[in-house]
């Protein structure tokens, strides 16, 4: 995939660089600066305005500005944060499976079935449910489900649909399994996995009291190491499944009870977003031994389940890399069908209908989130103060006479730390790179010993740290102009990239940069027609040092800092977290009371053009107060008492008072992220 047709210049200034001066920078810079090609697969690109756009259906002529989408829902009275949920990319995604499973069959010549089920822990939101049960009816697409909670909500939305397959995983008590047999019992197509033989034993007790032939499945641990971040969520010691003697044993039970027949599934869990394509080959092979096995022992296998895995390229480099993979759709299914079909051909088994839970695959791509800048520290900011620009390499040791000797006495006055830093600074040269590096940082060192030993005052340890960022920048310019920088200094952009405050919570919107180190393909929606002239990391709004993004896509490697644009106070920026739709929703927290964001699901009618299909408006300060058990309308009432003790006490008029009060009852009903105005709002 193209960003475009013809590589537009963004900007005609250009600047110095390695080989003299870089070239114009254009649209195509900027996708490669990004990756975007990469981990887009089609669905998004930039425009010649320099703006992100999303090609639901992948096709150019049909595609939504996601700058224009921002000013579109501010008009409207959403601002950022906001999750983006496309339902049209949702409904290209489970039809790319489908197409995928389809094709393998036709090549292979399978006699058996496809049929994919979404399990709803990866994004239980009411609405992306919703859209996958609608999505995948025509292609006979089904639900997990891993508790009761989910199990209840899936019933009361398949009513309409009693043929859809319904796998339960998870542990069960005897209610879970109650409603699982009722739920066969008014012809639902149920099949609960056994994770342990208790759950068998309840299942056929259940089943003798309805008087229900129920349908049965059981999860396999396979002796396939798993591999990845998840690689202990497989194998012989994984949480859930059984072993091949545990499997037997069901095999035997059913079979003393006439129910044999009834055990119609096979499942296993290989792992979370497997990254390599090796592990899927091995995985799959092991489990249809299993399940050909159990047919030949009589029992009634019809389902294959596969399980989920199935991952998605983050970072779009396609390699065997943890947030990468290094396969394609079409060769996950190839592979699965081809293997299948292999051994079961072999043994003389008829082929099964083979099921996947790739929810993963299946919701990723079909969200966004946006969010804002708020402003920026930069450490490269500090200059060498006027007054001892002159005090250079010598000049402190002394002098012939006359200015010189003046400056020499008044730099003698100086900490010697401070010396050596003026030193450092005024001899950076392409042939002292790395001499004026240890100096400042040997400087520094000593500086910050002195000062917290009481020998060094404030000023002056402020003025070394001014001093060191100073030196730093000056390296890294040098840095910047030679073929073969030091290597020690190759990473020195990162040391002095620039922190961007967001108005967003990790936590709550994407909760696996912090907990499991994810990576998330992060984007400005805009400005992309301009050579991006930062590299920063990004800060939320919580108070914890935990609450930032260091580590971002790359083709090569992960980088350590974005590239974006200079801001100044008051400017729209907004940046993008792509590939979202999975399981960030669900985990999030209100860590510092930051609830959910805004959320609209957004569709393109016939004419091209975009509107809100739904809207969920983000929490309320009352309603995560709320849920924390705070009294809410109690604490309104306490800070109208103390505005009324306030006037009496002659501290404040009534209408100040009054002001007050309506200020909070405001700041209740508010959104829990900032609400600032921009330029243009002021300005409009």
């Amino acid at each position: 995939m193209t960003t475009h047709t013809t590589p537009t210049p963004a900007v005609a200034r250009q600047r110095p660089g390695r080989s003299g001066f870089e070239p114009a920078w254009t649209l195509d810079d900027a996708a490669e600066t990004y990756n975007l090609n990469g981990w887009s697969k089609g669905f998004f690109a930039i425009n010649s305005k320099g703006h992100v756009v999303v090609r639901p259906t992948r096709d150019p002529k049909a595609e939504i500005d996601l700058f224009e989408l921002v000013r579109g829902l501010r008009e409207r009275g959403i601002r950022t944060p906001v999750l983006v949920g496309f339902s049209d990319l949702l409904k290209r995604r489970l039809s790319d499976l489908n197409e995928a499973f389809a094709t393998a069959i036709a090549e292979n010549g399978f006699r058996g079935g496809y049929q994919a089920v979404y399990p709803i822990k990866v994004n239980q939101q009411r609405r992306v449910v919703e859209e996958v049960r609608e999505y995948g009816r025509e292609f006979g697409f089904g639900l997990e489900v891993g508790s009761k909670p989910e199990l209840l909500a899936v019933l009361g939305m398949t009513g309409d649909s009693p043929d859809r397959l319904i796998i339960c995983n998870g542990f069960k008590e005897e209610r879970y399994i109650e409603f699982v047999t009722l739920a066969a019992k008014l012809g639902r197509n149920i099949v609960p996995v056994i994770e342990n033989l208790s759950e068998l034993r309840l299942i056929v007790e259940m089943a003798d009291r309805f008087q229900v032939r129920p349908r049965i499945g059981v999860r396999v641990n396979l002796a396939t190491p798993g591999a990845g971040r998840w690689r202990h969520s497989s194998g012989v010691k994984a949480k859930f499944g059984l072993s091949l003697s545990e499997v037997l044993e069901v095999v035997d039970f059913l079979r003393g009870r006439g129910m044999l027949d009834s055990l119609q599934l096979l499942h296993c869990h290989m792992g979370s977003q497997i990254h390599d394509i090796r592990q899927v080959n091995a995985g799959v092979n092991e489990l249809v031994r299993v399940y050909v096995e159990l047919a030949k022992l009589g029992a009634g296998m019809r389902y294959l389940d596969v399980g989920g895995g199935l991952g998605v390229d983050y970072d779009g480099s396609q390699t065997n890399f943890e947030f990468s993979t290094n396969y394609t759709l079409a060769e996950y299914a190839s592979n699965i069908v081809y293997r299948i079909q292999s051994v079961c051909d072999e043994e003389g088994i008829d082929h099964p209908t083979i099921v996947t839970e790739s929810g993963r695959a299946m919701v990723a791509q079909s969200s966004v989130l946006i969010f804002d800048v708020l402003g920026c520290n930069r450490v490269d900011r500090y200059t060498v103060p006027p007054e001892l620009q002159r005090v250079g390499p010598g000049r402190a040791a002394g002098a012939a006479g006359g200015a010189e000797a003046a400056e020499a006495a008044e730099a003698s006055d100086l900490p010697r730390p401070i010396l050596d830093l003026l030193e450092a600074h005024a001899s950076v040269s392409e042939r002292r790179l790395l001499e004026c590096y240890h100096d400042a940082l040997q400087a520094r060192d000593e500086a910050m010993s002195l000062f917290s030993v009481g020998y060094l005052s404030l000023q002056h340890r402020a003025l070394a740290d001014r001093l060191f960022w100073a030196t730093c920048a000056r390296i890294r310019e040098k840095c910047r102009e030679m073929e073969n920088p030091p290597e020690e200094l190759q990473d020195i952009d990162s040391a002095l990239s620039d922190t961007y405050f967001c108005n967003l919570s990790v936590f709550q919107s994407l909760p696996d940069i912090w907990a499991i180190n994810q990576i998330f393909p992060i984007v400005p929606i805009h400005r992309l027609d301009e050579r991006p002239m930062r590299r920063a990391t990004l800060a939320d709004l919580t108070c914890d040092s935990d609450g930032k993004i260091d580590r971002f896509v790359d083709d090569r490697d992960i980088k350590k800092a974005l590239e974006l644009h200079d801001i100044v106070e008051g400017d729209e920026y907004y940046l993008g977290a792509f590939l979202v739709g999975a399981y960030q929703e669900t985990l999030g927290d209100l860590h510092n009371l930051f609830g959910d964001t805004h959320v609209v699901h957004v569709k393109l009618d016939e004419s091209g053009q975009w509107w809100i299909d739904e809207l969920v408006e983000g929490d309320s300060v009352r309603e995560v107060l709320s849920y924390v058990q705070y009294d809410v309308n109690r604490l309104a009432q306490e800070i109208r008492r103390e505005c009324e003790q306030a006037v009496r006490r002659s501290l404040m008029s009534v209408s100040e008072s009054q002001a007050l009060v309506r200020a909070y009852e405001r700041g209740l009903a508010g959104y829990t992220y900032l609400e600032r105005e921009s330029r243009s709002d002021r300005t409009a």
